[in-house]
């Protein structure tokens, strides 16, 4: 549990310090927007279906209007998987869910792979978010989990 804890932590900062970087920006780019909107509402998605809560509700890849409201689901995102990780045994890792995905295709699949999928899809995201700022001429910020570890102490 030590190291997936460690991780969502390094998720958590690495979400915040993306959405610093495209404040600082400012930039416009409405397809840059929709996918940071992207990486929090898909946490939004995993994390429903770890409660045993349905996902269709969710639009993966709407259209943004700003960072402010984005900023404000990746804080409850942050809360809500922390509660979540907090109430979870090292046992409960292997257990399976049975959800269905965005295509209502039905899937099982265990909490740990379920919590990888959260952090590895972020860091995808963040490079591909990075990339385009450099491209913008706008400076890309540090997200490595070892840059996190070293200025934590994790």
């Amino acid at each position: 549990m030590k190291t997936i804890k460690c991780m969502m932590d390094h998720l958590y900062w690495a979400d915040g310090r993306i959405l610093d970087a495209l404040e600082e920006s400012e930039t416009k780019n409405k397809d840059l927007l929709k996918l940071v909107r992207h990486v929090a509402v898909a946490e939004q998605v995993w994390l429903s279906r770890l409660q045993g809560k349905g996902s269709a509700q969710y639009s993966l890849w709407e259209e943004a209007e700003d960072l402010t409201s984005i900023r404000m689901m990746f804080e409850e995102n942050a809360k809500q998987y922390r509660d979540y990780i907090e109430g979870l045994e090292e046992s409960e890792l292997d257990e399976m869910i049975d959800y269905a995905n965005q295509s209502g295709v039905p899937f099982r699949t265990s909490v740990r792979d379920i919590l990888s999928q959260v952090l590895l899809h972020g860091q995808y995201h963040r490079g591909q978010i990075n990339r385009t700022l450099r491209i913008e001429s706008a400076e890309p910020v540090q997200v490595d989990y070892i840059t996190f570890v070293r200025s934590n102490g994790a």
